[in-house]
């Protein structure tokens, strides 16, 4: 049986290209790994995060019409080390976040910051590892 191998990218499209990248550039801190212009003549950036193969394709294709993004409708997750710390860097660079952050009993914990464009980002603070988990 043939099944797909692995994800590759997620796209997403926009309506201000430079402000949305100085977003995840600046604010998440993704790196850029390429840009170009397709065929069809979109302008396409690709992101990634530090740790992480997949990327994410921001699209700049005003011949498309605007983008809406309708609430709920789709998000990207990442992993922080601490919320209360990125808070704390959303805070300095004149962000908040939308929701949260909320905690859970094993330490981990999530909250919200709304993106560019109306796309929602949810930032994701893993559990307190054990002392087994941590090999100990």
């Amino acid at each position: 049986m043939k099944t797909v191998r692995k994800l590759l990218h997620t796209r997403y499209r926009v309506n201000d290209l430079e402000q949305t990248l100085k977003f995840y550039r600046d604010i998440l801190g993704l790196q850029e790994t390429r840009r170009h212009k397709s065929p069809r003549g979109s302008e396409l950036v690709f992101l990634k995060a530090t740790e992480s193969e997949e990327l994410i394709e921001i699209c700049y294709y005003p011949a498309s019409g605007s983008v809406q993004v309708q609430a709920d409708l789709t998000h990207l997750a990442f992993e922080v080390d601490n919320l209360d710390e990125f808070g704390k860097h959303l805070a300095a660079l004149g962000y908040r976040y939308s929701d949260g952050p909320h905690y859970k009993e094993n330490g981990g914990g999530f909250a919200f910051v709304d993106a560019p464009e109306g796309y929602e980002i949810e930032l994701i603070q893993p559990p307190k590892r054990t002392g087994s988990e941590a090999g100990y």
